[in-house]
């Protein structure tokens, strides 16, 4: 008799994690498919335009990138754009800018749970063993060191506070942009659950990003945002978009080269999402 209702309790634990985990799944799937996430994807290029031409009004101005001298050594040594960063990420956590999925910070540890923001109920979808997955390092590297040279103009204006705020902004832009790949993994799996789970059991990365790639359509993109670049950036006088460049051979002038902002997605915004995706589908069966 006791094993009998031993057994009875058993088989409702198990009916009830079942149903539970069954229900997740639904909550997963709920409002996310291929045609929303492309939109989303499509939106965020208007700000990452944007962003970069923002952050191109001012010059590179060093000083704000560099660790002050008599930082040095000390146990929380940093540049003023680290600082910078890292406070408004910590009020803005406490305006609850990170409960949403969408947002991950760069420096996480000063992102305490305590938030001023009114409740609401953000939905999770994606799967909670590979939500965590992001390249935000990569990201501030590549942002740094590779980008904001093409970016900038040499000088100095003094200008601090207002270039690491538009730092600030780009990076934010960015990070949303392409660790938006958990998003595209996840609903990439869901429409074909079959192939990829045999795939991410086997640990095949070379298939898994083959199945991924869709050279026609990153193309499109990148030629995509280069134009949005030369219609957002193009200087405007009163009589229309100005051919305000070099007055000798006619060329327009860009607030941002639309070459800079092309070469941004072929060489680094497309393959940190790929590369997103991949990190994020290798642990969805997790």
């Amino acid at each position: 008799m006791a094993m009998t209702s031993v057994y009875k309790y058993m088989l409702f634990c198990n009916t009830t994690l079942l149903l539970l985990l069954l229900q997740q799944q639904q909550q997963l799937c709920s409002g996310l498919s291929l045609d929303t996430v492309r939109d989303f994807l499509t939106r965020e290029e208007d700000t990452i335009v944007f962003s970069l031409i923002e952050r191109a009004k001012y010059p590179l101005n060093p000083p704000a990138y560099y660790v002050p001298a008599h930082f040095a050594g000390l146990r929380h040594d940093a540049s003023f754009a680290e600082l910078f960063v890292r406070e408004s990420e910590a009020v803005q956590a406490k305006a609850g800018r990170y409960q949403s999925q969408q947002e991950i910070p760069f420096f996480p540890s000063r992102v305490r749970p305590l938030t001023l923001a009114p409740p609401y109920n953000f939905t999770r979808e994606l799967y909670p063993a590979a939500a965590p997955v992001n390249v935000n390092d990569e990201i501030w590297r590549i942002y740094f060191t590779l980008l904001l040279p093409l970016l900038a103009k040499n000088g100095d204006d003094g200008s601090y506070a207002a270039t690491v705020a538009s730092d600030l902004v780009c990076l934010q832009a960015l990070s949303r942009r392409i660790n938006y790949g958990r998003y595209v993994a996840e609903v990439k799996f869901t429409g074909d659950q079959q192939n990829y789970t045999t795939l991410i059991r086997n640990k095949d990365k070379d298939a898994l990003m083959k199945l991924l790639t869709s050279e026609a359509q990153e193309d499109a993109v990148k030629r995509r945002v280069q134009k949005k670049a030369t219609v957002f950036g193009r200087n405007v006088t009163l009589d229309g978009p100005g051919e305000t460049g070099d007055s000798n051979n006619g060329r327009a002038s860009f607030k941002v080269e639309p070459a800079v902002v092309y070469k941004l997605y072929d060489q680094w915004v497309i393959p940190l999402t790929k590369k997103v995706e991949l990190k994020y589908l290798l642990r969805r069966l997790d």
